[in-house]
């Protein structure tokens, strides 16, 4: 079965288990090429639109999985009961609703061995949260899946609260630590987005120079950075 490079860069991140949870699994693909790819012996394929599910469904039967995949309607970890599961994935949402996923069920996610969260918005204000509040960041990885950069959070409840600075919530510590081909560019990428938004600011009010001035700080500190990486 070929999936995205996205998706493929999220199934490398799991390993071996014997049962996972995809949560917004949408078509089901995640948890086929786990269970075909002899990563996980069982999975949970969970959505809360019935939409998706239902194609998860089609899916699932397509490949003769049933016995091996449950489809599951509900939001979050809601579906999904403390101890059910060795590993989550929650991939494709915002780093907002993560965040928010997680501390709805926190009691539940604290029995995961770990997750492997993707969010395709916002990971410094995800990365921030783990950090600040208990979580150990096993791993990270970065991909480029039809000229969008994703990254990809491997972490466990670990009760290790840890401030960082706040480049560290920007640009993952692990991925400068693994001196990952793609950062580089990566870091250009945010630079370059960054001055679009600076310059496409316009109104004088206090909120909007407060918000540029943000951006002006942050590329300075994403361009010393770049500057150390290119040594």
């Amino acid at each position: 079965m070929e999936i995205a490079s996205r998706l493929k860069c999220v199934a490398l991140m799991v390993g071996k288990c014997n049962k996972m949870v995809d949560v917004g699994t949408d078509h089901g693909y995640l948890p086929i090429y786990l269970i075909n790819n002899g990563t996980c012996e069982k999975a949970i394929a969970s959505d809360v639109n019935l939409g998706p599910l239902n194609k998860a469904k089609m899916n699932i039967k397509k490949y003769a999985l049933e016995d091996k995949i449950q489809c599951r309607l509900g939001g979050g970890f809601s579906v999904i009961k403390e101890n059910e599961v060795d590993v989550a994935v929650v991939a494709g949402m915002g780093g907002n609703l993560i965040r928010d996923i997680i501390e709805e069920k926190m009691k539940v996610f604290k029995t995961f061995q770990y997750a492997v969260l993707q969010p395709v918005q916002n990971p410094e204000i995800l990365r921030k949260y783990l950090y600040n509040s208990g979580f150990n960041i096993i791993d990270e990885e970065l991909c480029i899946d039809e000229d969008k950069y994703y990254e990809i959070i491997k972490v466990c409840y670990a009760k290790d609260f840890v401030i960082k600075d706040d480049i560290y919530y920007e640009i993952s510590e692990k991925l400068i630590e693994k001196k990952h081909p793609l950062l580089k560019k990566y870091i250009e990428y945010k630079i370059n987005k960054n001055n679009t938004i600076i310059e496409s600011i316009t109104d004088e009010s206090d909120k909007a120079l407060i918000r540029k001035e943000e951006l002006i700080v942050k590329n300075s500190n994403l361009k010393e950075l770049l500057s150390c990486l290119l040594k």
